[in-house]
């Protein structure tokens, strides 16, 4: 739900809001956020609320620690779990300098700038998102284990697939929070399940990613459970993905999705280490379903881009290397870059490839490009990159190559 400046003060004050987080994320996507009371919300909206940054990476250092967070009243969400009385919502901020100036790593700005650049050359882009993740059990001190939760596979329902009524669970608080899932299931691996959403504008749909990992997270450990998100948690198992489905409405009426995707295979590799920012990642490349080659098909499922089967306004591109370490902010916006610079030029992807790679000849396989299959390769790629240091500040680029 949107809401303007008044609406927030008054939903505070009728719902019986007690705290008001003020949300944002590191340059890697991890979320962080400060609490300030009701009384505090008029000074947080007319001037922003200081932060210390020092502490968090790539924010800044102890001669330059002080930013400011300016609270988006859009994202206005209440958190279903905290207390009915003396509740508790949460807000998006925008991060900038005392000056007033947006700061240079606050990736959520980066992304709007890149919805912006789009719209003034008439372009309108659609996402959704599709996170993989695991359950597995606590120990007796209450720290993660290894153990999967259950031992079911790809669609099994219960009493296999024990993490039914843990999926309905977060689809129903994202419910209470204007979030609506399109489906959920149980994936592959054992004790492991994906939720899918709707398409919605770019910054919705990552604002909701961010959301999505917190409420799992938050309701796996109700549950005694942990949510595992990292790209590849069991060696010989299923890693796990954030595929990104992309569409774009132009104003000259035409259907781009070739030439999209053309963007997206020119600039992938260049763009791979801010999708996979961990060693992990590339734990995961080339094994159950996840992509090596530098290849799109329809509805494929061994390749880089598919095209899913759909009609219509429900057609679009899904890009299956993505991880869910990776911050949605900045994948988005590259992608939207990607997509305009494919467009713009009227490029031209190569033939699809309706082959299986897992099950293909070496002979074969030896006539298509790869991924970098590395933290350090994806790091070169994009340090050699003049898409990527025309768009990333080199502070981010730094700290994603120098962890």
């Amino acid at each position: 739900m949107k809401y303007s400046y008044q609406e927030v003060i008054q939903y505070i004050q009728e719902e019986d809001v007690k705290f008001i987080r003020l949300a944002f994320c590191d340059v890697f996507g991890k979320q962080k956020n400060i609490s300030i009371m009701p009384d505090e919300l008029p000074r947080a909206f007319e001037f922003g609320i200081a932060i210390d940054a020092s502490a968090i990476t790539g924010f800044g250092d102890e001669n330059h620690s002080d930013l400011f967070l300016h609270p988006d009243p859009d994202t206005l969400m209440p958190l279903p779990w905290r207390p009915e009385h003396g509740s508790v919502v949460r807000m998006y901020c925008t991060i900038t300098y005392p000056n007033g100036e947006i700061f240079a790593c606050d990736t959520r700005s980066i992304l709007k700038k890149a919805i912006r650049d789009a719209e003034e050359k008439g372009y309108r882009f659609f996402f959704g998102a599709e996170q993989e993740f695991y359950l597995f059990y606590l120990d007796e001190l209450g720290e993660p284990t290894n153990i999967p939760y259950d031992y079911a596979s790809y669609m099994d329902i219960a009493p296999e697939d024990k993490g039914e009524n843990i999926r309905r669970e977060i689809c129903l608080t994202l419910e209470q929070m204007g979030i609506y899932p399109e489906s959920s299931h149980h994936e592959e691996g054992p004790g492991q399940n994906e939720i899918d959403f709707r398409y919605s504008d770019p910054l919705t749909a990552a604002d909701n990613a961010m959301t999505f990992q917190t409420v799992v997270k938050t309701i796996a450990r109700r549950n005694g459970l942990f949510a595992d998100f990292t790209p590849k948690p069991l060696k010989d198992h299923p890693g796990n993905g954030f595929h990104i489905n992309v569409s774009v409405n132009a104003s000259d009426k035409e259907d781009h999705m070739d030439q999209i995707i053309a963007g997206i295979l020119e600039k992938v590799s260049d763009m791979t280490v801010f999708f996979n920012p961990t060693e992990n990642s590339y734990q995961r490349f080339g094994t159950n379903k996840a992509p090596l080659y530098i290849s799109w098909s329809d509805e494929n499922r061994s390749q880089l881009v598919r095209i899913p089967a759909a009609v219509e306004k429900y057609r679009r591109m899904e890009l299956r290397s993505p991880d869910p370490t990776t911050n949605a902010y900045l994948a988005f916006a590259l992608i939207i870059y990607a997509c305009m610079e494919g467009m713009q030029k009227e490029l031209t992807p190569p033939p699809a490839t309706n082959i299986n790679f897992y099950h293909a000849d070496s002979d074969t396989l030896k006539k298509y490009p790869k991924l970098p299959e590395t933290f350090k390769a994806a790091c070169t790629a994009a340090k050699n990159s003049c898409f990527i240091k025309e768009l990333i500040p080199a502070s981010i680029l730094n700290l994603y190559c120098n962890k």
